[in-house]
């Protein structure tokens, strides 16, 4: 499994979310952590991010 140079943290940041967030995701989809800083697995590194996006998309079609 390839790693895909992304922490935490810089998910959050890049999708301006507090890291809290992501850290919850984690937990939801099962993926060891030790810290925001933790770097990510890129299989771990693109469901968190599907997560993110699916969850977007939910709240804006929710909005429509």
């Amino acid at each position: 499994m390839g790693f895909a140079d992304l922490s935490i943290a810089e998910i959050a940041a890049d999708y301006n979310l507090p890291a809290a967030e992501v850290m919850v995701l984690c937990d939801r989809l099962g993926i060891a952590y030790k810290n925001p800083q933790t770097r990510l697995a890129l299989e771990d590194a693109k469901a968190i991010i599907s997560q993110i996006l699916s969850q977007r998309q939910s709240e804006t079609s929710d909005r429509q």
